[in-house]
């Protein structure tokens, strides 16, 4: 599909809500935004999100909630991955939710309506009664059953050098790198190190290289058929069991259990 479709034909009737499912073989949509919210749901792998300020990683079987007007740019980690849309009206009353990017698991009742509307496409107005009505408590539903949101993304850097060390770790993340010969490299201090992290992302180092570390394992999990354990050391941990322990106090759920979970539902 080209790309201009989401720069067209979404927004072309401001109060109908416009759905488009079963995105799949797509590579690259460019960075876009639309004058309607967007709730986007994935299948089959991780679907990466750009936006100006952070890089978002959409976990099988979980959903995105993109705001009215965020510029982001959406890139699937595998032509197998399913991505379903459906774009909101903006309502300048509408609830918090709707107002921040976040990313959530699904919960039975939002997947059963996704299934029940799965044949539907394009805009769907007030003429069209049932469906608009269905489509509007599904909106609903997900302002009334949404948990927190999951921190699965990672700040953008600004700073020169903190761009150099992030570049770094990504290329040579099946190596372990611990601060002080991390910061050895760049010719900095710990401390220094430390301190633009802080400054820049506002986590530690410690932090923003775990989550680093993790959310690539994501993109293994689901697009190959490495085992565990060398999923763990393609990320840089050398003990499978501090890679799973840690795995699952980051995404709350085993990697085990998160590989089983990321079926491709009809």
């Amino acid at each position: 599909m080209n790309s201009q479709y989401y720069l067209t034909e979404v927004d072309k009737d401001p109060k109908s809500i416009f759905c488009y499912y079963n995105l799949k073989g797509e590579n690259f949509i460019e960075l876009h935004s639309h004058s309607k919210g967007q709730f986007l749901y994935t299948e089959g792998g991780v679907v990466f999100i750009k936006t100006n300020t952070s890089e978002y990683y959409l976990p099988a079987r979980h959903y995105m909630w993109i705001p009215s007007h965020v510029k982001h740019a959406i890139y699937p980690s595998s032509p197998k991955v399913i991505m379903k849309n459906i774009y909101f009206p903006e309502n300048l009353n509408s609830a918090d939710f709707y107002k921040k990017e976040g990313i959530y698991p699904i919960n039975n009742l939002l997947m059963e309506l996704l299934l029940f509307t799965a044949n539907w496409k394009g805009d769907i107005t007030s003429g069209q009664k049932n469906k608009f009505i269905i489509f509007n408590a599904f909106k609903a539903i997900l302002e009334e059953s949404f948990s927190t949101s999951l921190p699965i993304e990672l700040p953008h850097p600004k700073d020169g050098r903190l761009i150099a060390i992030v570049n770094y770790l990504k290329e040579s993340i099946h190596e372990e790198h611990l601060l002080p010969k991390l910061a050895a490299k760049f010719s900095m201090t710990d401390k220094s190190v430390y301190r633009l992290f802080k400054k820049d992302f506002g986590m530690s180092y410690i932090k923003y290289y775990t989550q680093l570390r993790i959310f690539k394992s994501l993109e293994y999990l689901v697009n190959s058929d490495h085992n565990i354990s060398e999923i763990g050391s393609m990320v840089g941990y050398n003990s499978l069991p501090t890679f799973s322990n840690t795995f699952t106090k980051v995404m709350g759920k085993r990697p085990s259990e998160y590989r089983k979970s990321n079926e491709i539902y009809a």
